[in-house]
């Protein structure tokens, strides 16, 4: 009985839907890779020039060459690792404040906070700039990482967590003499770790992605991320696209790497997001 559902026709039609639309969306990404092993100046527009022929790893070379993409790499990572770091710890810290302590104002500041998911981060960049500037942080990892520090989602997810802690184990906690700082290390970060995996994958994803801030912040080619110094070289390579290709997978590998290590932590945080706010 099982087997003669598991070929039902509407099973079957489902599955060639789903492997039809996988295809769909890996053949750009084939393309892109296929055509970073074709010869300087093949026309990557044309399918039976970029599947066929000589393949090579000249490009590769010549994009090391003529662009610092390592060091783009090693500066997205770096302010990405700090960024999640300060995240998960200031979020984290704010939510057992808002879920736990009992203080004046506490509804005001969370309102506050949930208030911050509302405004996109395009309307105040012009503030941020100034005050980066007048700090003199621009144009450093500092002045990259900053604006990224506060993040609304990462404080209501984390507050949901921490919500479900019965408040008797904190009470127990008080009488065993632990401050404030011990309950929240010893009680509740422990039973938050899957909340605190979503976040910082979500957090390092954006971070890694950044490309407005990093676009207006940062002036030098050294101090570049990938997201700004990709479009960069690709602008700098217009009437040629084996190069910009090739920048492309770089700049792709780690978070592929990323993603298949952290795939199952990755869809547990949509699921959990995706929930109720």
């Amino acid at each position: 009985m099982r087997l003669n559902k598991n070929l039902m026709p509407g099973r079957v039609i489902l599955y060639i839907l789903v492997y039809a639309v996988a295809l769909i969306w890996l053949f750009p990404v084939i393309w892109m890779l296929v055509s970073s092993f074709k010869p300087y100046g093949t026309p990557v527009s044309i399918l039976s020039k970029v599947f066929s022929g000589v393949f090579t790893l000249e490009n590769y070379v010549t994009v090391a060459k003529k662009a610092p993409i390592l060091r783009w790499i090693l500066n997205s990572a770096v302010v990405a690792m700090a960024v999640t770091f300060g995240t998960l710890i200031l979020t984290s810290l704010a939510a057992y404040a808002i879920s736990k302590l009992k203080f004046k104002g506490q509804n005001a500041v969370f309102i506050l906070i949930t208030a911050g998911l509302m405004v996109p981060i395009e309307s105040i960049i012009i503030p941020l700039y100034q005050e980066m500037a007048g700090l003199n942080l621009l144009n450093s990892y500092i002045g990259l990482m900053c604006p990224s520090l506060a993040a609304p989602i990462g404080v209501l997810i984390m507050k949901r967590c921490y919500d479900n802690i019965p408040n008797e184990l904190i009470e127990a906690a008080v009488i065993d003499g632990a401050n404030q700082f011990r309950r929240w290390w010893d009680i509740c970060f422990p039973v938050s770790k899957s909340s605190m995996a979503a976040v910082g994958i979500f957090t390092f994803t954006n971070s890694w992605n950044n490309f407005l801030w990093p676009f207006l912040s940062i002036t030098s080619e050294k101090m570049m991320t990938l997201p700004v110094g990709i479009p960069q070289f690709q602008g700098a390579n217009l009437s040629e696209f084996t190069l910009p290709m090739t920048a492309c997978v770089i700049a792709s590998v780690p978070a592929i790497i990323m993603f298949l290590i952290f795939q199952k932590q990755i869809i547990q945080g949509i699921a959990m997001t995706g929930i109720k706010g």
